[in-house]
């Protein structure tokens, strides 16, 4: 893990699978904060793979998340984000006093065609640039 205390922004985007929104968020964050700002994702209940869907919808914007996998959020990594993203995850996802918490919500695209995933990744999107945007980081793109 990023030490937390280098100066960047974090965020740790949550979902309960690790395995669609969250993971888009992931991607469009590292791609467009250009190392400015520190993210991670996590799921109350990490799935097996990253849906493929996602993957392909991603692959169409030049971001490549093949490499990543569903994992767990920790309570470090909690405590290390300024800001805990949450999409759909409910009581699942971990509230910590002091945390700056926003909720998307978000259709989860979990078993969907490509076609149908890419409105949930345009606006993904668009909240990920409005939060760098709110956390002083100029997109890269």
């Amino acid at each position: 893990m990023t030490d937390p205390h280098d100066g960047r922004p974090a965020v740790l985007f949550l979902c309960v699978h690790n395995a669609g929104r969250s993971q888009m968020a992931l991607g469009f964050f590292e791609h467009l904060a250009g190392g400015r700002a520190v993210a991670w994702s996590g799921g109350s209940e990490p799935g097996i793979e990253v849906n493929p869907a996602a993957v392909a919808a991603m692959a169409e914007r030049g971001i490549d998340i093949s490499g990543e996998h569903p994992k767990p959020w920790t309570e470090e990594v909690v405590q290390a984000a300024d800001v805990v993203v949450t999409m759909g995850c409910g009581d699942a996802c971990p509230v910590f006093p002091g945390k700056r918490y926003e909720d998307w919500v978000l259709d989860d695209p979990a078993g969907l065609p490509v076609d149908q995933v890419r409105p949930v990744r345009d606006e993904i999107e668009r909240r990920v640039r409005r939060l760098l945007g709110e956390l002083g980081v100029p997109a890269t793109v």
